[in-house]
C-alpha cells in the first residue's frame, strides 16, 4: 500500500510540473511581429539570402538565418556553412548565377512566416547563359525584433523539351 501511495505522489508531482510549464508557456508568449511592414520585411530577408550568395558573404548569410538554418537544394540538406561552401565551388568553377524573387506570397502567422516565389534567374559559365526557373519556399522567425530564415526549400523546373 505505501509503494501505491508513493507512486500517486510521484504522479501527481510529475503531473503538476507539467501543468505548471504549461501554465508558464501560455503566459510568456512569444511577440508577434509588428504587421505593418511584416511582408515587405520577409521578402527582404529572402532577398537577403541572394545577396549573400551572390557575393560568397557566409558572416551576411548567417546574420540573417537562425543558427538551426537548413536548406534543402538539389535533393540534399544544408547548413548556412555547407550551402556557402558549395556555392563558392561553383562560383570558382566560373559558374554565375543570377536568382530574382518573383512573384513572391507570403504569409504571416505572429512570429512566423512563409513565404513561396518563382525564382526566375539564370546560371553563366563558360558553355554560355541559360535562363533558369526555380520554385522556392522559406520559412521566417520573427524574435528580437528581426525576421530570419530557418529553413530553405528549392526545386528547379525543368527545361521545356
Amino acid at each position: 500500500m505505501q509503494l501505491r501511495a508513493a507512486y500517486h505522489l510521484v504522479a501527481f508531482i510529475a503531473l503538476f510540473g507539467f501543468e505548471s510549464s504549461l501554465a508558464n508557456a501560455a503566459t510568456s508568449k512569444q511577440q508577434c511581429a509588428p504587421a505593418v511592414n511584416a511582408q515587405k520585411e520577409v521578402v527582404g530577408v529572402t532577398t537577403k539570402i541572394f545577396v549573400a550568395a551572390r557575393a560568397d558573404d557566409l558572416p551576411a548569410l548567417v546574420a540573417i538565418t537562425t543558427p538551426d538554418f537548413y536548406a534543402y537544394d538539389g535533393g540534399k540538406r544544408f547548413t548556412a556553412q555547407t550551402l556557402m561552401e558549395l556555392i563558392k565551388k561553383l562560383h570558382a568553377a566560373g559558374k554565375h548565377y543570377e536568382w530574382n524573387v518573383t512573384d513572391p506570397e507570403v504569409h504571416i502567422a505572429c512570429n512566423f512566416a512563409w513565404v513561396t516565389y518563382v525564382n526566375q534567374g539564370s546560371i553563366e559559365d563558360a558553355a554560355g547563359h541559360q535562363d533558369m526557373t526555380w520554385l522556392e519556399s522559406v520559412i521566417l522567425e520573427y524574435a528580437n525584433g528581426q525576421w530570419r530564415a530557418r529553413f530553405f526549400h528549392s526545386t528547379r523546373v525543368p527545361s521545356p523539351q
